[in-house]
């Protein structure tokens, strides 16, 4: 965390220096139950052995919680600041030995796994369309990633860690079906050019009014993607039953 909260801090500091008077804050809170698909490891990419947290292992399920707080610049420009931890889990043996970053362990030995995806983001958006039923944006997410992967067994522990800049398309289609419901669809993705890796972070919910300045929602999110380089092959796949709650002041 120590080697993040500089990053906060630069985050923090852009929203409150491009607010004014004009300007409409909003803090929304995200929680709920996070699924594991699939989470396939290789590391180093290239003389790694490669396995499965949640073939090879079992992987846990676990809640989840996500903090964005934003700024609603005039009808049609929305900037906001996401942290998004994210941590799994993973217990298994593998019949055959693993070669993992620094570190050989041996076949039928119990392990234990942790993956860690924790998610920093500072995005802006633009309302293409902003009508009585839709609500239509698109723009950028600067994302700066904090990932680890980590295998602890037979005395021996050996953990790969990143942290990198990853630019991410932003998007957001809303329809509103009542005057106090609609329908969201929105997220970041983008896949590099050779292939070589991609994200995707995609909400799909239904939302309510509870007041003018009070939203609830429920919904579906899906998080994918990974990278396939020397240093490191790695794709995942999660599931997240969301529940959320959105306050502007």
């Amino acid at each position: 965390m120590k080697k993040i909260t500089p990053i906060l801090i630069i985050i923090l500091g852009c929203l409150i220096f491009v607010g004014n008077a004009e300007s409409q804050w909003f803090v929304d809170i995200e929680s709920g139950y996070v699924f594991n698909g699939y989470n396939d490891v290789q590391i180093p990419g290239n003389t790694g052995t490669r396995f499965s947290l949640t073939d090879d292992f079992q992987a846990e399920s676990s809640f989840f919680y996500r903090l964005r707080m934003g700024l609603l610049l005039g009808e049609r420009h929305t900037l906001s600041a996401l942290f998004a931890p994210l941590s799994i889990q993973a217990s298994g043996q593998l019949d055959k030995p693993v070669i993992f970053f620094e570190e050989e362990f041996s076949a039928g030995v119990p392990l234990d796994g942790k993956y860690t995806f924790n998610s920093y983001r500072l995005t802006y958006r633009y309302a293409l369309k902003n009508s009585e039923k839709w609500r239509i944006g698109l723009g950028f997410s600067a994302k700066i990633r904090d990932a680890a992967v980590k295998l602890e067994g037979e005395g021996k522990t050996s953990e790969k860690t990143n942290v990198g800049f990853v630019p991410l398309l932003n998007f957001l289609f809303e329809y509103k079906m009542t005057n106090k419901a609609s329908i969201l669809l929105k997220g970041d993705a983008l896949a590099s050019p050779g292939g070589q890796g991609r994200a995707e972070d995609v909400l799909f919910a239904v939302q309510y009014w509870l007041s003018d300045k009070m939203q609830i929602r429920a919904g579906y999110r899906i998080l994918e993607g990974g990278a396939d380089v020397e240093e490191v092959y790695n794709f995942a796949l999660l599931h997240f039953i969301t529940l959320g709650f959105k306050y502007s002041f």
